[in-house]
Order: structure tokens, then sequence, then C-alpha cells
């Protein structure tokens, strides 16, 4: 009963996502053949959002709900990151699908959806396996 608030959060994310029409194929389409704004304006959002709020927690030292400070770590620039980037836009593009509304696409009814699900899991069992041998 203590993850139901989860499990609430989770679904309203999915309506949400599902009515903006992020996780639309078709959305993500228009948006890597550059003919709709649509897509651009929700992630432009995101990371304006993103910026404000990692600037008012870092001035306000807020803490979490636990009442532990957050502490974010400055990341150091190496080559995975944009190796990673590249793979992960590949994907993206191929299956319209990036890993956060697959969920919402399976639960919407986009039968596919599972075996991108699937294809995740292998992604991420695979770059585990390999991380120590990946270059830094």
């Amino acid at each position: 009963m203590k993850y139901f608030k989860y499990l609430v959060l989770g679904t309203l994310f999915g309506i949400i996502l599902t009515k903006s029409e992020v996780i639309s194929w078709f959305r993500i389409q228009e948006m890597f053949r550059f003919q709709a704004f649509h897509m651009y304006g929700v992630i432009g959002s995101a990371i304006v959002v993103g910026m404000i709020s990692i600037q008012l927690i870092k001035r306000n030292r807020l803490k979490s709900i636990s009442g532990e400070e957050i502490k974010l770590a400055d990341k150091k620039f190496n080559h995975g990151i944009w190796i990673g980037g590249f793979i992960f836009g590949l994907g993206w593009a191929i299956t319209g699908a990036c890993p956060g509304p697959l969920f919402a696409q399976l639960g919407s009814g986009v039968g596919a959806a599972a075996v991108m699900i699937l294809a995740a899991l292998a992604g991420t069992w695979t770059y585990s396996a390999l991380r120590e041998k990946l270059p830094y």
C-alpha cells in the first residue's frame, strides 16, 4: 500500500503523456523530419523547467522529502555521452519511442511497445555488462 502513491502518479503521468501526444509515433516522426514544432516545444519547455528547478535547488539548498540535502554533482564530459546520445536518438527515430513513454504506449494499446520494452531492457543489460570496458 505504501507504493500506491507511485502508481497514481505514474498513471497521471501516463495520461498527461498520452493527452499531450508526446507518445504518438506520428508526432515523433514529425519532429525528426522537421515538419512540426510540437515536440520541440514540449522538450524545450522541459529543459527550461529543469534548468530553473536545478538553479532553485542549488541556490536554496533544498531538501528531499526525507529531509536530506539535495546535492547535484557536476558531471565531466566524455565521448561516451555523445556516442550514447547518438545511439539513443537512432533508436528513438527508428522505433518512434524513447524509454519514458513506452509503458504509456503499451497502456494505450500500442502492442509493439512490448517489443520495444524488451529491447530497452536488453540494451540496459548490455550496457551494464559492458560498462567497465566502454571508453570514458
